[in-house]
């Protein structure tokens, strides 16, 4: 419909312009006066006529006074017939200067064929577009299956290689064995070494499997296909496989090339898994991907790179050998690799010269490589915002905390009594973590609302570990409750401040117990299994392994666990009385406290 109103549009444009032509054409002759003949006659016979022109059926009269007159004859009827007949003396036309002028082509044409022809023309054209509009709405209909890749061919400017991705030292080895296969595959057909058909990039959120996959790309210089797994599958049927063969076609003509598809957990789950998992398009979509990997020639260099963050989705039959034969685990980065990821992150952004990157590395444990971009972007937000010219140590630390936690509530209106409160919340947990020493150092208190939270304890690792044993959970469940005991002791109640801690706490107990077992009386197995099975957006199925009574048993070792980290803090608070008071003293006061003050008040950490 839009398209046909926009060629309606033009053709009434195009009509409008053409009548504009003419009426400028004949806008000249509106000051000339039109005359009959015999007022030509009689002007003739009185002497007043000096000059007369004749073009075609018009007489062009000026007078002896300048003035200029029209009078029209038949085409066919010469002037001298036409005066003759009303007898003219031919002295009173001796004295008058007569010519014939030849019809000029434009006037001609204009006069006499275009008011013929311009009807139709404009006919024609609407037909035309017309006819092009409903042709365009049938080749798209046609086209439909096809696939919406988005084409990456790299060059120079645009090329991602190896060294745009900060990190990832052995995701980026064994790539670099696929950029061999890509460059020089003649080398292993000789030896009888057939090229992987698949990698698939597993990773949490944001680590960088697209970057790397285009890195591939633009270290062994081949086209690049980037499509992802939602786009296959529409709500009409055999779209998805259409577009699956369009895809694998359009690769196989311009191998040798890759073929990346991102998020392939969207079409590549598990076939048949019940409610809320079974889809009949999405499962043909995925059988048509495994017929295509499955139908590559020998010696065709085309590789699929495909990237997903859930693994423990995807069908058996994805991920034998065959189809993807590499498995690229992308971790998430280590400190030295954090402060890579900065650095390349902060390359067109103006960094202070005493801004250190490193401690910003170290405050960030756990944080992917998006995050990390995203703390430099809201950096550069907050700087631009304080109309300074160059990003701080303060702008980066505060970036940190609003992308943990979120943003400040500096303009939330709290009494004095739940200010009072918070604080020996907050003390409390900075208590207990300081004088545990398997818990993570404190780096910052403070009672300002952020986010959801009414004050925050910022803890940070000293170094990043991956491996945790017992008695840290243990502590990190003291700390956790730290707040909720001190707030009991000193008030008597406590309130509804500590709601998410008690979650946290509960949750990480279940876990030692049904996850990682460390339960000394239950032993060391796992206690239920999580089917995926979504519905409404919810898993809503876990299969239990265990009997009624053995569920009872894991309620109270649950409750074992608290009860342990809750004895642990109980302990540290009630030693530590003088040194709480002192905490929450300058959190009224200050209402923040970093981490040289803060053990400035309360002592260095305990080693272990």
């Amino acid at each position: 419909m839009k398209k046909l109103i926009r060629n309606f549009l033009l053709v009434f444009i195009v009509f409008l312009l053409v009548a504009g032509i003419f009426s400028s054409l004949s806008g000249g002759d509106t000051k000339v006066k039109t005359v009959g003949i015999e007022a030509l006659i009689n002007q003739i016979n009185s002497d007043s006529v000096s000059k007369i022109v004749v073009s075609g059926d018009k007489i062009n009269v000026t007078l002896k006074d300048n003035q200029e007159e029209s009078v029209l004859k038949e085409p066919s009827e010469s002037l001298s017939t036409l005066l003759s007949n009303f007898k003219v003396e031919p002295a009173k036309l001796a004295a008058i200067k007569i010519s014939v002028q030849e019809v000029s082509g434009w006037d001609y044409w204009l006069a006499n064929i275009i008011p013929i022809v311009l009807p139709f023309l404009l006919i024609g054209a609407f037909l035309f577009f017309m006819l092009r509009g409903v042709q365009g709405a049938n080749s798209r209909a046609m086209s439909f299956g096809q696939s919406i890749d988005k084409d990456f061919k790299p060059d120079e400017k645009n090329r991602a290689t190896f060294k745009d991705v900060a990190g990832a030292k052995e995701a980026k080895e064994e790539l670099q064995e696929i950029v061999e296969f890509l460059k020089f595959p003649k080398k292993f057909h000789e030896l009888g070494a057939k090229i992987p058909r698949g990698v698939l990039l597993l990773g949490a959120p944001g680590t960088g499997k697209t970057l790397l996959a285009r890195s591939v790309a633009g270290e062994a210089q081949v086209p690049f296909f980037h499509m992802s797994g939602s786009e296959f599958v529409e709500m009409f049927v055999g779209v998805g496989a259409s577009r699956v063969r369009s895809l694998f076609e359009k690769a196989k003509k311009n191998a040798p090339c890759i073929l990346f598809i991102d998020e392939i957990d969207a079409v590549g789950r598990r076939r048949g898994s019940g409610l809320g998992g079974s889809h009949d398009e999405r499962e043909q979509t995925l059988n048509q991907i495994l017929v295509e990997m499955d139908g590559f020639e020998p010696t065709q260099n085309i590789i699929v790179i495909a990237a997903t963050n859930r693994p423990d989705v995807l069908d058996p039959a994805l991920l034998r050998p065959g189809r993807f034969d590499r498995r690229v685990m992308i971790d998430l980065p280590d400190l030295k690799d954090r402060e890579a990821i900065l650095a390349v992150h902060s390359q067109k952004k103006p960094l202070a010269k005493d801004t250190d990157l490193k401690i910003i590395a170290a405050r960030t444990a756990g944080f992917s490589g998006a995050d990390l971009a995203n703390i430099l972007n809201e950096a550069a937000i907050l700087a631009a915002r304080n109309n300074r010219k160059e990003i701080k140590n303060e702008d980066l630390f505060e970036a940190i905390e609003k992308v943990m936690i979120g943003p400040e509530r500096k303009g939330r209106v709290i009494t004095d009594k739940e200010k009072k409160i918070t604080a020996y919340h907050e003390a409390g947990h900075a208590l207990v973590a300081h004088f545990l020493p398997d818990a993570d150092p404190v780096h910052k208190v403070s009672i300002i609302a952020r986010g959801s939270a009414g004050g925050y304890t910022l803890k940070v690792p000293s170094e990043d570990r991956h491996l945790h044993a017992k008695s840290e959970f243990i502590s990190e469940i003291a700390v956790l409750l730290a707040g909720h005991l001190v707030e009991k002791t000193v008030y008597g109640e406590v309130t509804t401040g500590a709601t998410s801690d008690l979650r946290r706490a509960t949750a990480l107990a279940r876990s030692l117990v049904t996850d990682y077992g460390m339960s000394d009386h239950l032993g060391p197995r796992t206690y239920g299994e999580r089917e995926e099975m979504i519905f409404l957006g919810r898993e809503i199925h876990e299969q239990r392994d265990y009997s009624e009574k053995v569920a009872e048993r894991i309620d109270e070792e649950i409750s074992s666990f608290i009860k342990q980290g809750e004895a642990k803090a109980a302990g540290i608070i009630e030693k530590e009385k003088r040194q709480l008071e002192k905490i929450v003293a300058v959190l009224l006061e200050k209402e923040t406290i970093e981490k040289d003050e803060f053990e400035a008040i309360v002592g260095p950490k305990p080693l272990l």
